[in-house]
């Protein structure tokens, strides 16, 4: 119908047009052949009904089934257990050989002492009722008067053979949902020409311009609205063909003018409604959307609720008689007794009907169409079609002329497509004028070429196509993607890690050297997470978070790890030693959070001191020397074991031990040993390669000194003051101890160190050690109202 020519050699092939059809990107799932199920069965005449003598729930029914069927001219006889059928009825008969749709073979057979020379056929036996019809299923299928005697079923109803494509439609091909979008591909493919054929049906008076209108109030919401109106229907099932054919595609048979409107939109896809006109005063509709709150009962009988974010279609009073897009009205609807019919077509807004639709778990065809998008030039071709076979099927009348009014359509989009850039997606080298050629035939218009460039202009019926890629896509699929080789790609530089990359998998590698085991919690806290870890409360809330118990985006990964340790001390697993990578997210105030990534390490059973020794010892596996601590109080941690740590004189973190109250609160026993750390500086500092230090051939000397120092004076200061003094002699300072007692004065402590002398030229001598002893003492004392113990 749409290539009038054909398919050429492919056309009788099913095989080979579903391989096609997989080439083009519309994946064929299955091909069926529908139609032939009836071979076999035939028109045959009740002639006589009669009990069966042994059996009161069977009867013995004579038949004519034509003269191929029967013994010089003797009636066949049949064992039927329905008992709807009157002397003289046309009825299917299923003959002998015949193999019924649901697979059964028909032979002959005694049932209780009698002879059944084939099966008379209910409408769901014949695969054309409705399984959940028990009278279709009960009854035996009463056809029309007049057939012939023998003539084939699938002949009598006007039921053809016919191949059934199952289609696999990607959500970027809306116009595929349509036979004529598919025959449209098809045929470009094969160099056939598609057409839309005219619809030819003759126009009374008054016009359609007198007996309805139409309001947009919302453009945004509907971009085009078309009306047609239809007198003298005539209502009743729609015929054979047809049934059969929305039957394969997954539609069920309700009567002539609903089937008409699934027909029209399987074959156009443009979705249609049908309003009964009497029920439409004056044929006015509205289109707006909805009020909050407001109800309107569709057409399978629920009582839908409806927002703000719905559109409705009303009648001129303002009362809502269809859910725009996706489904009608009850209260409109079409029914036996209808004889003139409001005919509705029209383009909604995408996301307003994929909105409606999932909100109300309320999917239709239509909806789904609507929801891809469907091409706003073809209203006037889907109302023509379907006055076209209202008039043909059902006898009606179409009112002159149309009412169409536009709302917010969008103009055709123009976009540049060069051709280097189509050979270097495609592996080929085409030229303008091929690439132009396999364009025009699926509606991409060229509108020029120069320089290596086409202008294109994007058809209306393909919303999914923006830019230029998507038009390479298209020429790659009528091209052939088989024909473009293969290639490797060359990339624009060498792969490999970057230098983050790098960093934090030597980060990684440092703090499982040390007997870390990496932790990895959700992002995500409960509400008071960050309370309990004696951090700011107030963090970004999330507005649909996975689970509602956790709907705070964390500001620390403290809470995290401290929920990792109690869960295991609640499995009787002590002292694990936890380490994490991770974001956290701080509100700001630009519109995004602040996003920073840490690395964290969490010490069940350690103190302060020993997460400072991890700490060194991280810094020397990541050679990043420089880092100072100062004493400070940090939140979440205790007030009198945490430092904030400096490298080269910007911060870098916190070191120190996880407040009481804080493991109070998670209900971990024990002591907990905190290090934190950003890992941007650590990147930048690891960024270049560590210069490479010669090794002493000459024997060191290690010293222990141990100073009284108030307890405001960090320990890691009396570390620089020793480094700065001893000066390149100094190799190394190490903190082994920290003592209190009443034997010192009130607000002080012992610091011990063991520091390492050594030169890189020489032997060192006692009395250079005792002179650079004594100017660390000094200096010492000095600078931080020291006492030497």
């Amino acid at each position: 119908e749409f290539v009038p020519s054909g398919f050429g050699e492919i056309e009788s092939d099913p095989v080979a047009l579903g391989d096609v059809l997989t080439s083009l990107g519309l994946v064929v799932e299955s091909i069926e052949t529908t139609g032939a199920e009836w071979d076999g069965i035939v028109v045959a005449k009740v002639l006589e009904l009669g009990k069966h003598p042994e059996a009161d729930k069977i009867q013995l029914v004579q038949v004519d089934a034509g003269p191929e069927f029967t013994d010089d001219g003797a009636p066949l006889q049949i064992c039927c257990g329905a008992f709807n059928m009157s002397e003289g009825d046309l009825v299917p008969l299923a003959t002998l050989g015949t193999v019924m749709p649901g697979g059964l073979e028909i032979a002959r057979r005694k049932l209780r002492g009698e002879w059944s020379n084939g099966m008379l056929c209910s409408a769901t036996e014949l695969g054309a009722g409705d399984p959940a019809d028990e009278t279709a299923a009960d009854g035996i299928m009463i056809l029309d008067a007049g057939l012939a005697n023998g003539t084939p079923l699938a002949d009598a109803l006007g039921v053809e053979t016919d191949v059934l494509f199952d289609l696999d439609v990607e959500g970027n091909r809306p116009d595929a949902l349509s036979v004529a979008g598919v025959a449209r591909d098809l045929a470009a493919k094969v160099g056939a020409d598609f057409v839309f054929p005219e619809a030819a049906f003759a126009e009374t008076q008054p016009g359609a311009g007198d007996r309805c209108s139409i309001d947009i109030e919302d453009t945004d919401l509907c971009k085009r609205f078309g009306l047609r109106v239809l007198d003298g229907v005539s209502m009743g099932p729609s015929p054979a063909w047809m049934q059969q054919r929305l039957e394969a595609a997954g539609q069920r048979p309700i009567n002539v003018i609903v089937d008409i409107s699934n027909y029209v939109m399987l074959e156009r896809g443009q979705p249609n409604h049908t309003f009964d006109l009497a029920t439409v005063p004056d044929g006015a509709l509205r289109v707006r959307m909805a009020n909050d709150g407001e109800q309107l009962t569709t057409l399978d009988g629920q009582e839908r609720s409806l927002t703000t974010a719905d559109g409705l279609v009303c009648n001129g009073a303002g009362e809502a008689i269809s859910l725009a897009g996706v489904m009608g009205g009850l209260d409109t609807e079409i029914s036996d007794t209808t004889t003139s019919v409001l005919l509705e077509a029209a383009v909604w807004d995408r996301m307003t009907i994929a909105r409606t639709s999932r909100r109300l778990n309320l999917r239709s065809e239509a909806s789904t169409r609507f929801e891809r998008g469907v091409d706003p030039a073809g209203i006037e071709r889907a109302l023509d079609r379907f006055c076209q076979l209202a008039v043909e099927l059902c006898g009606a009348t179409v009112a002159e002329g149309r009412v169409v009014v536009d709302g917010g359509v969008e103009p055709a989009i123009e976009t540049t497509v060069r051709v280097d850039r189509v050979n270097l997606i495609l592996n080929t080298d085409l030229d303008a004028a091929t690439i132009a050629d396999y364009l025009a035939p699926i509606g991409f218009e060229t509108l020029s070429q120069a320089d290596g460039e086409l202008s294109v202009r994007i058809p209306t019926w393909r919303p999914d196509a923006t830019g230029e890629i998507d038009i390479i896509e298209e020429i790659g699929r009528h091209h052939g993607y088989e024909k473009s080789g293969r290639r490797v790609p060359t990339p624009t530089q060498a792969g490999g890690l970057s230098p983050t990359q790098i960093t934090r998998r030597a980060i990684r590698r440092a703090f499982m050297a040390e007997g870390c085991l990496e932790s990895m919690p959700m992002p995500f806290l409960a509400p008071g997470d960050l309370a309990n870890a004696g951090l700011d409360e107030h963090g970004i809330s999330l507005a649909n978070p996975l689970v509602a118990e956790e709907s705070i985006l964390r500001t620390s990964l403290l809470p995290g790890m401290l929920k990792a340790i109690a869960y295991n001390q609640s499995h009787r697993t002590a002292g694990v030693r936890l380490f994490e990578v991770g974001q956290t997210y701080v509100a700001s105030d630009g519109d995004l959070p602040v996003e920073d990534e840490w690395v964290v390490a969490a010490i069940d059973g350690a103190d302060a001191a020993d997460a400072v020794a991890l700490l060194h010892r991280i810094a020397a596996a990541l050679n990043l020397p420089g880092m100072r601590l100062t004493n400070a109080e940090i939140p979440g941690l205790h007030p009198t074991r945490a430092a904030e740590i400096q490298f080269w004189g910007k911060p870098l973190g916190t070191v120190g031990e996880v407040s009481p109250d804080v493991l109070e609160n998670y209900g971990i026993d024990g002591r907990v040993g905190w290090l934190q750390l950003l890992t941007a500086p650590i990147v930048r500092a690891c960024a270049s390669a560590p210069k490479a230090k010669s090794v002493s051939r000459y024997p060191s000397s290690d010293l222990d000194l141990a100073f009284v120092v108030p307890d405001s004076v960090s320990a890691a200061d009396v570390v620089v003051t020793i480094r700065k003094t001893g000066g390149e002699l100094v190799r190394s300072v190490e903190l082994f101890d920290v003592f209190r007692a009443e034997s010192l004065d009130e607000g002080t402590r012992s610091l011990a160190y063991r520091m390492r002398f050594q030169a890189d030229d020489r032997t060192l001598t006692e009395d250079e050690v005792a002179e650079t002893r004594l100017k660390i003492i000094n200096a010492v004392s000095k600078k931080h109202s020291a006492q030497l113990r």
